[in-house]
């Protein structure tokens, strides 16, 4: 909790601010008692509060899914059992659950105008307290069976909704069918929703006598909602919720102690194709795979043997062989503030300091260095990676000035962490990188012959068909996404291609695997740069130069790879102890150029290296490079892009077509949840549409409409976490807006056809008039209403850095709509300083639409509660501020939410990458 705290403050600013516009919607001076026109906003109040301090505890969920991989692992090990695990979590959110209820109560309590006796103050913030724990057991137990974000987001979205709507507001017991009535009872929220109501209504100043009744009002109100109207109800109450919490924990702990985290599958598409079977007898086999990787003499290590000997490989598609040089480069970044307040008064902090170097075409080059050094650093220098820092010195591309706008044409880089597609294939991962980054002017057949090349190159055939999956829980090994990795950036054609320790987490004979891909990637012609990090002597063997850096981002040796070279340059040093026989040349190395050994022989081997004749040898290279070849041109591309904007949007919505059609988990959760849902909701509600006789029906409608919408609106959008998956793609491609067009595309296909289920099933169960022009307004609506939910939910992870930010974040707004969706506090009882926001909740229109279109032009009496009858349409528009002739400006408002979520989406990920460097 200590290191994640940056969360709960999060949580408790965002509970802060709700409570204060809680307080100022159902300000204290606007709220009268006593009376039945008084009590709405006294239930809309109560309600808000129990559904923000419960929904307040869905974070946990996030949370909790984000450390299962980490505790199934340690538990399998047998650190520890799964109530050690369990049981300290429970007890540190005691605090937190009163910490959060507290402020809540405080805040709102007496601003509001609740019940003043004392008594009552402590008894709600018990009440909250009680459902706050039950909420975070609950969410925990729920992230426990779910165990991956998708399905746990889906099922907690999905509790939520039937504990939500059987919890006694949004229908009353006494309108919920006798089949449904356990529902009711076993809903948690039921016995918070009694407890809190009737701590209010039971207040003496709600005693006041009803005509014709031997009730008062306060307990009118309560029967009227299907209520318990005792005073003994409320302890009652408290007990069951704190039962609920002790079942829910208990149950998470027997979970955690039985279930094992989903996956570690290999997925393979198997399809009948008789033009790869010649591929497949030509191709490698992954068994008992020859070890060798080709230096670039021809020769080979006693460990690495000769392979594939001959000259160069030739390839289709002919790419400019291009050299590589930089002089006197220094990287700045502003001081961090931690080592100012120690004193430090530089402004800058220096992590590359006057290095250079230059890499040749067909010359595989290594930066060696110990952890810490700024091989990294250097690299995403040159590549021109960094976003932020201060750069100093000359770049130049075979003798013309670095240019990033063309070079990132010409170039490519291997992330140390492989990004891909997890619902693409190997080969469809490939042809989808080389559709985009390829000319123009290639055509199909061309493109697709040279990818195959490609495969061929880095032995991948046999991949060919496998889905890339998830790191570490499905599909291609580590090494077998270092490979891929390799080949995404080969199928660009590129000339200079840096690679971010290529060889990080592997075995050696993993490591020797995707070395052979990167010798062989050198063998074409092409420039290759490496950072490697304590290399074997098979991989230190492979490499034709060296950069050797040591900290503070200094270079103390550049020259041959050949270990006798480096060996006798560094046997040259006074003082340096020789190497022992059969002692691994790279290790020696990097323990005789160690600080300690500098400060041990009094040295800088910086400042050796500076003053060696191989410092000046490399001085004339760097020298030569930089000057151009006569009758040569500097890089030059006519657009920006490879592929015109056409293009780019069909190969992302062929991508991105391919991912949701092969997510089997979110498209079946998704229309499983679709189904369900609108069964559930079709049973509850059952014929309601057209039985409106008295008050109460109609608010059992509204409460329908609002559960129809709210609830799997929300669920789209936490499903769309599935987009958390592939936003790093996004901040790496170079076509975002074209990607999120075709994400928005393709989801918004599979919404059209997800709300004409749904529409469907609520319509015929709820009992709403089968009219052409009714059912229309229906489906437009809950069309709408999905698509920007789903559109919000991109927007969420588009601007958030991380997956437990984008659960609190989400919980805010959806709080936030709630509150201002016409549901809970009618738009003509909204304080007129809040009554713009409802104009502003997306929800809130919606509401306003179905509700409108579908009993807006009824003129039956309606019966209401201390009041003589009126027409249906008359109460709405005047208690609800519905009215049937603005529909047109509705549906026109729809189009408008759309369109301002999906350009701040494109905005967000076109422009905002949380991935420092």
């Amino acid at each position: 909790m200590k290191r994640n705290s940056f969360v709960y403050i999060f949580k408790t600013t965002q509970l802060l601010i709700m409570g204060t516009i809680a307080m100022t919607v159902f300000l204290r001076t606007e709220m009268k008692s006593g009376q039945f026109q008084d009590s709405t906003k006294y239930w809309g109040a109560l309600f808000f509060s129990l559904i923000n301090v419960m929904f307040n505890g869905k974070a946990e969920l996030a949370m909790t899914v984000f450390r299962l991989p980490v505790f199934f692992k340690q538990r399998d090990f047998l650190f520890y059992p799964a109530w050690a695990f369990s049981m300290p979590i429970w007890v540190l959110r005691i605090p937190v659950s009163l910490m959060e209820s507290g402020i809540w109560t405080v805040l709102t309590y007496y601003t509001i105008g609740f019940a003043p006796a004392a008594s009552r103050f402590f008894k709600q913030f018990l009440a909250f307290f009680g459902v706050h724990q039950m909420a975070l057991s609950l969410f925990r137990f729920i992230a426990a069976v779910g165990r991956t974000p998708v399905v746990a987001n889906t099922l907690g979205t999905f509790t939520w909704q039937i504990v939500f709507v059987l919890g006694g507001f949004v229908v009353a017991r006494g309108d919920i069918k006798s089949w449904m009535m356990w529902g009711y009872y076993a809903s948690p929220m039921m016995y918070g929703q009694n407890a809190i109501a009737i701590n209010e209504f039971l207040d003496e100043r709600w005693n006041n006598p009803v005509p014709n009744s031997t009730d008062s009002v306060g307990v009118t109100l309560l029967k009227e909602r299907g209520l318990f109207s005792e005073e003994h109800w409320y302890w009652i109450c408290i007990g069951v919720l704190f039962a609920f919490s002790l079942l829910f924990n208990v149950l998470f702990i027997a979970v955690m102690t039985f279930f094992n985290m989903p996956g570690d599958t290999k997925s393979l598409l198997l399809e009948d194709n008789p033009d790869d079977n010649g591929r497949r007898r030509l191709a490698s086999n992954n068994d008992g795979i020859d070890m060798a990787v080709r230096n670039a003499q021809g020769g080979s290590s006693s460990a690495i043997g000769a392979a594939n000997e001959g000259s160069r490989r030739g390839m289709v598609l002919p790419f400019q062989p291009l050299s590589f040089a930089f002089n006197h480069v220094n990287y700045y970044v502003d001081m961090p503030a931690e080592k100012k307040n120690q004193g430090v008064e530089e402004n800058r902090l220096q992590l590359l300091c006057d290095v250079s170097g230059a890499f040749r075409p067909g010359i595989l080059t290594a930066l060696v260095g110990v952890s810490g050094d700024g091989k990294t650093t250097l690299m995403d220098v040159l590549a021109g990676r960094k976003t932020g820092g201060y750069i100093e010195g000359s770049i130049s591309i075979s003798g013309y000035p670095k240019n990033q706008a063309t070079f990132a044409r010409v170039s490519g880089y291997c992330e140390q962490n492989d990004i891909h597609s997890p619902y693409l294939t190997v080969y469809e991962s490939l042809l989808y990188s080389a559709w985009l980054r390829l000319a123009s002017d290639i055509n199909d057949s061309t493109r697709k012959m040279f990818v195959e090349e490609v495969m061929d190159l880095v032995e991948l055939n046999p991949l060919r068909h496998a889905l890339v999956g998830l790191p570490g829980v499905d599909g291609l090994s580590t090494e077998q996404r270092k490979r891929l990795t390799i080949a995404v950036e080969l199928v660009a054609n590129p000339s200079i291609i840096f690679m971010d320790e290529p060889t990080s987490g592997l075995d050696a004979r993993a490591a020797a695997i995707v070395m052979r891909a990167v010798r062989n990637t050198v063998d074409t012609g092409r420039t290759v740069v490496c950072t490697i990090h304590q290399p074997s002597i098979d991989i230190f063997e492979a490499f034709d130069e060296l950069l050797l850096m040591k900290r503070g981002g200094r270079v103390i040796y550049a020259g041959g790879r050949q270990s006798h070279k480096v060996v006798e340059y560094f046997e040259s040093v006074p003082g340096v102890t020789k190497i022992k026989e059969g002692y691994n040349p790279a290790t020696w190395m990097l323990e005789v150029s160690s600080p300690a050994v500098e400060a041990h022989l009094d040295i800088d081997f910086a400042k050796v290296y500076a003053n060696s004749a191989l410092y000046g040898r490399n001085q004339d290279l760097i020298k030569e490079l930089s000057t151009p070849a006569p009758g040569s041109k500097d890089l030059y591309f006519p657009t920006q892009y490879s592929e015109s904007f056409i293009t780019q949007c069909k190969a992302c919505f062929w991508k991105q077509h391919y991912s949701y059609w092969r997510n089997s988990e979110y498209n079946a959760i998704r229309f499983f949840m679709t189904i369900f849902i609108g069964v559930i909701f079709g049973v509850i509600f059952w014929s309601k549409g057209d039985q409106i006789y008295k008050q109460q029906d109609l608010f059992n409608l509204l409460g329908a409409i609002y559960s129809a919408v709210f609830f799997l609106g929300a669920s789209n959008a936490t499903t769309m976490q599935l987009l958390w998956q592939l936003r790093g793609q996004y901040s790496t491609e170079k076509e975002q807006q074209e990607c999120t067009q075709s994400c928005v595309a393709i989801e918004t296909i599979y919404v059209v056809i997800q709300s004409l289920v749904y529409a469907l099933f609520l319509y015929s169960m709820i009992g709403f008039p089968w009219k052409v022009d009714k059912f229309l307004y229906f489906y437009y609506f809950i069309c709408m209403s999905f698509i920007y939910f789903s559109m919000y939910g991109m927007v969420v992870v588009a601007l958030t850095p991380g997956h437990q930010i984008v659960a609190i974040v989400s919980s805010f707004f959806f709080s936030f709509w709630n509150l201002f969706s016409g549901f809970l506090i009618p738009r003509p009882l909204i304080p007129i300083w809040w009554r713009w926001y409802y104009w502003a909740s997306p929800v809130a229109w919606t509401i306003y639409g179905l509700f409108a279109s579908q009993v807006g032009d009824i003129t039956s009496e309606l019966q209401i509660i201390g009041s003589s009858p009126r027409p249906v349409n008359e109460f709405i528009k005047d208690s609800l501020g519905f009215e049937h002739d603005f529909l047109i400006p509705i549906v026109f408002a729809h189009v408008g939410w759309v369109l301002l979520f999906f350009f701040v989406f494109a905005y967000g990920i076109k422009f905002l990458n949380f991935q420092r460097r």
